[in-house]
């Protein structure tokens, strides 16, 4: 069966380090040692590493060496080691601050097969999201021989947050981030708050905000910011508003948060529910809300449905994540609505008087949902768009505010995914940030890539791997300063999980 370990370390600068660097021990083929590569989640418990067994025969594993190198105390560390067997067994090895090496010297049987020791580690709860992590297991030791176990050189780890998790305050589950950077340099993190359990509307759900100002190393407590109680004298779990985005209006410093509020039947899907019309009994709800206090305080939420949706269009809401403010002062979000056919098209809500009425573009490609907005140099809006035909990302760029569309050469070509959402970003006039789970088959992989050409291309040598373990897979980035993004996304560790990535990790990243 299988056999699991714990390990720990932190860096203060990138540091590289190859499992077949200088050791006098034999490489076995039989031993393998795999890197798993996801958040290290501050205060939790996470497997970072597995080495793989292939016996032949039962073995004794009579040694282990880990060595970690970083700027944690060795009092900051809890290393162990369990071998999942029939319930598992922890076994505690000894670490020298000294040294800097854990090493577990004993006897465990390891029956004939295949086994598995899981390597673990736990940060402390206030773990520097700046710092990073490198190991190195030197030696595996079968009954009394020693390994140097085979592998591929590791890529640091990166410290995060998890900002929500499963039961915070609570609540079954938070899922749709949404995160932006008021002119202040306040971060603020939107999210659904699912109370019930982790489904889409319709159900008992809020729309979340969290606020840091300190880069998102800590968070104030969770405040609800769109809540539409008992409308109608029904329920809570028949009025849920969720899928929120969140924009900062450059020139005033108003932050917008946009949603989608519900009314139906719990359980029913809203995307299937809603019908042609204009009334909360019909149809969904576009919702705003706005704070003009920097996050602190927020307005009741206000009903913009009306005039932007076509009464034969069976639903009308905005892409999830955020919105942007144009160069202009034009507020643009990314829109999204199901035609009289029942087919989805991206397009977008903006607003040319500082939010006093807002207006709705027409659709950019069919079969599409979820996008995301930016402003090229050019003063274009380049549409990021899921497709839900699958295997790539659709681009549109329009010059007249969504009245006419022209397709992107990189459509259906250069950003591969699953149908997911993603983040789009610009992070300054030379630098343009992406993420999604960078793979076709499925949510995983979840990827931070750059772009120094407006777009026009993603080169593999400015990708970042930030969770290669399967997750719900929605992400968003926002500026944290001049030299961080941060970026907040349902990782395969923690609901929410925030993180920050350097910008120069991008520029010159080492790809696993």
């Amino acid at each position: 069966m299988v056999k699991k370990l714990n390990y720990l370390l932190i860096l203060g600068s990138v540091i590289f380090f190859s499992c077949a660097s200088k050791s006098s021990y034999p490489e076995a083929e039989h031993v393998r040692l795999e890197q798993v590569y996801v958040p290290v989640i501050q205060g939790q418990l996470t497997t970072v590493a597995r080495i793989n067994l292939d016996l032949s025969n039962e073995e004794q594993l009579t040694g282990l060496k880990i060595t970690l190198d970083g700027d944690l105390n060795a009092e900051d560390l809890e290393v162990s080691l369990k071998q999942n067997e029939f319930g598992g067994k922890i076994v505690t090895g000894r670490y020298s601050s000294e040294s800097k090496k854990w090493e577990f010297n004993g006897s465990e049987t390891l029956k004939a097969g295949f086994q598995q020791l899981d390597i673990k580690l736990k940060l402390p709860a206030d773990a520097d999201l700046k710092s990073r992590f490198s190991l190195g297991v030197p030696f595996v030791a079968l009954s009394g021989e020693r390994f140097l176990p085979l592998s591929n050189p590791f890529i640091p780890y990166r410290v995060g947050k998890a900002l929500r998790n499963a039961g915070d305050d609570g609540v079954a589950a938070f899922r749709i981030p949404g995160l932006a950077t008021s002119t202040k340099g306040t971060l603020l993190a939107v999210y659904d708050v699912r109370h019930d359990d982790s489904s889409d509307l319709q159900g008992d759900i809020d729309v979340g905000l969290s606020r840091s100002v300190d880069g998102g190393q800590h968070w104030e407590p969770m405040k609800i910011i769109m809540d539409m109680g008992t409308w109608g004298d029904l329920p809570e779990a028949e009025n849920g508003i969720g899928d929120p985005a969140i924009l900062v209006d450059q020139e005033t410093g108003t932050i917008w948060v946009i949603a989608l509020w519900l009314h139906g039947k719990p359980g029913t899907a809203a995307w299937h529910s809603s019908e042609p019309g204009l009334s909360p009994e019909q149809t969904g709800q576009v919702m705003l809300t706005k704070s003009e206090d920097d996050g602190i305080s927020w307005s009741e939420p206000v009903n913009i449905t009306r005039p932007m949706k076509d009464p034969s269009w069976q639903l009308f809401f905005n892409g999830p994540g955020k919105g942007i403010s144009m160069k202009d002062g034009t507020l643009v979000f990314a829109g999204q609505f199901k035609d009289e056919n029942k087919i989805p098209h991206s397009a977008l809500i903006y607003s040319q008087d500082k939010g006093l009425s807002w207006q709705v573009s027409n659709g950019a490609k069919p079969n599409t949902t979820e996008a995301q907005v930016i402003e090229l140099n050019d003063g274009s809006l380049m549409l990021n768009m899921r497709d839900n035909r699958g295997g790539a990302r659709s681009v549109a760029v329009t010059r007249d505010l969504g009245e006419t569309w022209e397709t992107h050469p990189t459509s259906r070509k250069s950003l591969i995914e699953p149908v997911c959402m993603a983040s789009l970003y610009r992070f300054s006039d030379e630098l343009l940030l992406f993420s999604n789970p960078a793979v076709p088959d499925d949510r995983y992989n979840l990827t931070l890539k750059a772009s120094l050409d407006d777009g026009q291309s993603w080169p593999e040598d400015r990708h970042i791997l930030l969770d290669e373990e399967k997750s719900w897979g929605y992400s968003c980035l926002s500026k944290v300063d001049e030299e961080n993004v941060g970026i907040l996304y349902e990782s395969s560790q923690a609901h929410m999980t925030f993180q920050l990535i350097p910008i120069q990790d991008l520029l010159f990243s080492q790809k696993k």
